[in-house]
């Protein structure tokens, strides 16, 4: 999660917040609970404050300021209306976000917090603040039916959000993994898969009833494309390359195999029109006016291919487009040799 994402996610909970202490300032008048009344003032404040952080990019200052209020707060209300009320609940729906912050602050290198620590000092507040009430009664009396409906809403508002909250994660862990394995199966450079993803792909390939075919392409001369141009120019012809690539065998797989050779797989499609496909390739890439720091540089490619056939292994089919490109490197360059 980048960090305007997490600013938007941190304004929309200061928002919640803000509202709710605002109606629990209503409930408070309701109780007659003086105390929480006047301390309302303060907790409001607290909570436009905290938009002014968030703008200034301070999270880590807000999520403490939250974090002690919060607790203090949670604290303060059982104390005075007993734990029948629910506001001890709250502190369940701290504990995983102390974790999470811990997590983000040390992605974005910000100061972390201790998550172990201030769990640790939430569950005390809350074993305190609860303990007291059960044995000595809370410092207000709250009617039963008030009491029992607003413990109901505490419960709503607290499960609502532990259920927001880890779906949230599950979404984040999903983004997650699929950077993971994008990262994994792509080149870095190209945007194409690599080489580990495309043997996997083949293999897989390989139990199909389909007509099958590979090509395997290598950049012509490009030893001396990076000797003459330098390994800047070398690296803009491979991203270059591979960009054709997707536009023109778009419905093909495609991976650096490595260095300056590339392998088009084609599945389903008969020899004839992936024969074309690929020498249109070779054609749209010949005809392309690479042009790198005022340099026009000319690109030919050399293509050989081969089809599967039953019995042939992953690694023989693969040697078969190489051995035809070698052929048609051996030849002159700059043709398919199928």
């Amino acid at each position: 999660m980048d960090l305007a994402r997490i600013k938007r996610f941190t304004y929309i909970i200061n928002t919640v917040i803000l509202f709710l202490v605002i109606a629990l300032a209503g409930f408070f008048c309701l109780c007659n609970a003086t105390i929480l009344i006047w301390f309302s003032i303060p907790t409001l404040m607290v909570y436009i404050i905290g938009y002014v952080l968030i703008a200034k990019d301070r999270l880590d200052i807000y999520v403490r300021l939250v974090y002690f209020w919060i607790t203090f707060y949670m604290c303060l209300c059982t104390f005075c209306l007993g734990y029948k009320i629910g506001f001890h609940l709250y502190c369940f729906s701290m504990i995983p976000i102390i974790f999470y912050t811990e997590y983000m602050a040390d992605k974005l290198g910000k100061t972390r917090v201790n998550a172990f620590v201030v769990s640790g000092i939430i569950a005390i507040c809350y074993l305190l603040s609860t303990g007291y009430t059960a044995f000595a009664g809370p410092l207000y009396m709250v009617d039963n039916a008030l009491a029992g409906s607003f413990w109901a809403f505490n419960s709503v508002i607290v499960l609502a959000f532990l259920i927001y909250y880890s779906r949230l994660m599950l979404s984040l862990i999903g983004d997650y993994e699929k950077k993971l394995t994008d990262a994994a199966h792509t080149d870095r450079l190209t945007g194409l898969y690599n080489r580990h993803f495309m043997m996997t792909e083949l293999e897989s390939s390989a139990k199909e009833d389909k007509p099958l075919f590979v090509a395997m392409i290598d950049i012509d001369d490009f030893k001396k494309i990076n000797d003459r141009y330098g390994h800047n120019a070398g690296d803009y012809v491979l991203i270059n390359v591979s960009r054709i690539m997707r536009e023109v065998c778009s419905e093909c797989r495609i991976s650096r195999w490595g260095g300056e050779e590339f392998l088009i797989l084609s599945s389903g499609k008969d020899h004839d029109v992936f024969l074309g496909l690929v020498e249109t390739l070779r054609k749209r890439i010949e005809s392309e006016d690479f042009i790198f720091a005022e340099d026009h540089i000319k690109v030919t490619i050399t293509l050989g291919i081969a089809a599967f056939t039953s019995g042939t292994s992953v690694d023989g089919w693969v040697k078969a487009a190489d051995d035809n490109l070698y052929t048609g490197k051996k030849t002159g360059k700059n043709k398919v040799v199928s």
